[in-house]
């Protein structure tokens, strides 16, 4: 009988876990990133974007074309890889590469957006910022290092660039915009969005009984950061249910034409974004439903997509994009539901004082081990966003957080392995160095942030730090040029 308590214990933990993250303000942030993705994927030509990452593009250029390049295509940890490994082999530049590997799957908009909601904007901020400055740095250190390797390697592949002029039509920034303000309306919390404007209140008896029943069904502990299953959680996870199953036969081969449950399920979707956006307070004999700032915009937002999407697009545009948002909803959504479930409980299992000990505070040990945790425990986009806020949860600084976010794309040993096989033993372990380095200090720049340094003196620090790298970077340059002088009349000869 213990036993089987235990497993309802642990069960309950899971299924808390999983019905905060299934809760209105995570589907607000999700179902759009999923489009988004989509529409980068599918209406952005990525030569657009590819073409600025080879040896003729100005550094100035090519650094934040690489830098960028991760949210431009939607690159999440799980398809970085190969990604990093064809350009590389087209012919762009180590150094851009290596940028691009880095920073992609820290900016890529499931993976922002998402962090931003669950652990706050402002580490999320931070995770930007800080990868594209440190995958820059990065960058620029491996392509001094490598020089030489590296230019033996492009004069042979390296003109498989510059080629294309493919560039980003207006249009598909009009519709891209939609679906960021759409997933800006769905998240951001200011009175506008969140004021209730009117009130309907509907007849239901008994939901407020409903709601005791879910309440010993998965109790929760709020102390934890545990939030329990709501009746409104309970119609969102009914509609994703409906949503998976009229999408598996109206998307799974949209690019071939729609059927009529490619409607059914785009009609799902827009009245769960409605649903997940309205207030729904059940009490005695009814049901209050306040309209709200979120549903009066997301509303008209999805009726602008609409009519964008059906004067501006030709059908088989859309159905490719249609087909790629399902596409990164079938390769990610099913990894969320296990890992948070999983996230539930596991949480079991920690004690706070084990994460107050390793990971309490912000100092090099503490966000060396967020780094480490990174390398032997990988999880794919949106499933380490979960296991962050566990941590979270559970007492550890935010600093070693954000080292561990940093990290975790890129150390895993899988990752590492295979960088390996791309490039080489040497420069992946150099690389790899590098990488920990970094992320142990942006955690403690973070970490000081929060524990109240001015943001004035911060910045300061980062500006010297970068001044000390562009002088280092300057004379490694000069060096290798001195170098080259020196060896070009013994090779002429």
């Amino acid at each position: 009988m213990h036993i089987l308590n235990q497993i309802l214990g642990l069960l309950q933990g899971g299924a808390g876990s999983l019905a905060a993250y299934l809760a209105a303000h995570v589907l607000l942030c999700l179902l759009p990133a999923f489009f988004i993705a989509g529409a980068l994927s599918a209406l952005v030509p990525k030569e657009a974007v590819t073409r600025f990452l080879g040896p003729r593009a100005p550094k100035i250029v090519s650094y934040p074309a690489a830098a960028l390049g991760g949210f431009v295509l939607a690159v999440c940890s799980c398809t970085i890889l190969p990604l990093f490994a064809s350009i590389h082999k087209k012919g762009a530049g180590l150094g851009p590469a290596i940028t691009f590997l880095f920073v992609g799957p820290a900016i890529n908009i499931l993976a922002l957006s998402y962090t931003g909601v669950a652990l706050g904007m402002d580490i999320a901020v931070a995770r930007l910022v800080l990868s594209i400055l440190f995958g820059i740095g990065i960058g620029l250190i491996m392509a001094l290092i490598f020089a030489r390797d590296d230019a033996a390697r492009l004069e042979s592949n390296g003109a498989a660039f510059g080629a294309s002029s493919a560039r980003i039509e207006g249009r598909v920034w009009i519709f891209l915009g939609l679906l960021l303000a759409l997933l800006i309306v769905g998240t951001l919390q200011i009175p506008l969005l969140t004021n209730a404007y009117g009130e309907v209140t509907l007849p239901i008896a008994g939901l407020d009984r409903v709601q005791e029943t879910l309440n010993r069904w998965v109790p929760f502990d709020a102390s934890r950061g545990e939030e329990g299953v709501s009746v409104q959680g309970v119609m969102l996870i009914g509609l994703l249910g409906l949503i998976g199953l009229t999408a598996w036969r109206g998307l799974n081969r949209v690019d071939e034409g729609y059927n009529r449950w490619t409607w059914a399920s785009l009609g799902l979707i827009a009245a769960t974004l409605v649903v997940a956006a309205v207030g729904m307070t059940p009490h005695g004999a009814a049901l209050d439903i306040r309209i709200t700032g979120k549903m009066i915009g997301a509303a008209l937002l999805m009726g602008g997509l609409w009519f964008v999407g059906r004067r501006m697009f030709e059908d088989y545009e859309i159905q490719e994009f249609l087909w790629e948002t399902w596409r990164f909803v079938k390769a990610i959504f099913p990894l969320l539901i296990v890992g948070v479930f999983a996230v539930g409980i596991v949480r079991q299992f920690i004690r706070p004082e084990w994460i107050q000990a390793l990971a309490g505070s912000n100092n090099v040990l503490a966000n060396f081990v967020g780094v480490v945790f990174g390398v032997f425990m990988y999880f794919p986009t949106l499933v380490e966003v979960p296991i962050a806020n566990m941590f979270l949860g559970l007492g550890m600084h935010r600093g070693p957080l954000l080292a561990y976010l940093m990290s975790d794309p890129e150390l895993s040993l899988q990752s590492i392995l295979i960088t390996a096989r791309v490039i080489g033993k040497v420069k992946a372990w150099v690389y790899v160095a590098w990488v920990a380095l970094f992320s142990t200090l942006a955690g403690l720049l973070y970490g000081a942030w929060v524990d109240g340094l001015s943001l004035w003196i911060l910045a300061a620090y980062v500006a010297g730090g970068i001044a000390v790298l562009a002088v280092a970077l300057a004379i490694m340059r000069a060096r290798e040029e001195r170098h080259a002088r020196i060896e070009a009349p013994q090779q002429a000869r």
